[in-house]
């Protein structure tokens, strides 16, 4: 097996506010991403997938504290400075941001941004080569007429257009990971399907290690081998894709597989997961899902679970066994 290109272990990730206390938004994350590996990160907004990936990057505000290590290619990255950062960020970690048309100048045309991002890292390029590597990039993410396009602002680009901009310019200089921080999210099922397939494409064709933070399951499974679930800032299972579906051990993976519309079932209303996640500052004591699961008992409610083996998987319930067992069930059924 290749040595892991990304190693997160027992990151944590707390908040100051003027009043001096302190929230953890992330608690105790480890995660391993190997080179030409997809690795998915689910969770609902707000539990902790974009603040783990932003700490990855040291790209949090000053008010956050980060602890445990991140490694990159064995390299550490905790407590390196935001200049040694700089040498690091696009060239060896590309970001694709939630929202392409904020993440993208409107004042610059699109090929200009993308050769911006091409001569930061390689200042000997010429400004020809450059503009030319810019070209190749969109050519690469199927945008038609790269040529152009490239002397196009953002506004003119559609949802989907701009969203693989944002992938070319992550791309530019070949880094070895790829953080895809909801790539699809607000685009139609077609661009979806044409985004998640490059993706695939570059880590066929590139070797590039991808993390891919989603809301979206059915996005995850076309495309990741491994998955990790997220709830209040902790990882609460995680596996290989197959297994996680097949049977999941954690009523919070079981309530998103609920939730999912069934193409031979007909219902008048889609499954939900009572309740809301805690905000950071109020998180429960026991289990953080415990108000919203019904599997919880008395232990739930001041005992954490930890996130142990259990068959195929690792999980963080104290019912992990009953819980899988009755997924087993209802797939048999």
């Amino acid at each position: 097996m290749t040595a892991p290109l990304l190693q997160i272990e027992d990151l944590t990730v707390s908040f100051g506010n003027r009043s001096g206390a302190a929230f953890q938004a992330v608690s105790g994350v480890d995660l391993t991403v190997r080179a030409g590996e997809v690795q998915g990160i689910v969770g609902e907004s707000g539990s902790g997938k974009s603040v783990t990936m932003l700490a990855v990057m040291q790209l949090l505000s000053p008010s956050a504290a980060i602890a445990g290590s991140i490694k990159l290619d064995g390299q550490e990255l905790t407590g390196l400075s935001d200049r040694q950062m700089r040498k690091i960020r696009g060239a060896r970690i590309g970001y694709i941001f939630q929202d392409p048309m904020t993440a993208l100048n409107p004042l610059l045309t699109v090929g200009q941004q993308i050769s911006e991002a091409v001569r930061i890292h390689k200042p000997e390029a010429s400004r020809s080569e450059a503009k030319q590597r810019a070209v190749e990039l969109l050519r690469l993410v199927a945008i038609p007429m790269p040529e152009k396009r490239a002397e196009q602002y953002p506004h003119e680009f559609s949802g989907g257009m701009r969203q693989r901009a944002v992938i070319a310019m992550a791309m530019a200089n070949e880094p070895d990971l790829l953080i895809a921080d909801e790539p699809t999210t607000a685009l139609d099922v077609t661009i979806q399907a044409q985004i998640m397939e490059l993706l695939d494409r570059l880590r066929r064709e590139k070797g590039v290690g991808i993390v891919l933070v989603t809301h979206d399951l059915g996005v995850v499974a076309g495309v990741a081998k491994s998955l990790s679930i997220m709830y209040a800032g902790r990882i609460v299972e995680r596996g290989l894709v197959d297994d996680v579906f097949a049977a999941p051990h954690h009523p919070y993976t079981r309530g998103l597989l609920d939730s999912l519309p069934q193409m031979d079932q007909r219902v008048e209303r889609l499954r939900a997961i009572a309740g809301a996640p805690p905000p950071i500052s109020a998180r429960p004591s026991g289990c953080a899902f415990h108000p919203r699961c019904s599997y919880a008992i008395e232990r739930c409610l001041v005992e954490r679970p930890p996130l142990r083996p259990v068959g195929p998987v690792e999980a963080a319930c104290h019912r992990a066994e009953h819980v899988a067992a009755e997924s087993r069930a209802r797939q048999d059924a």
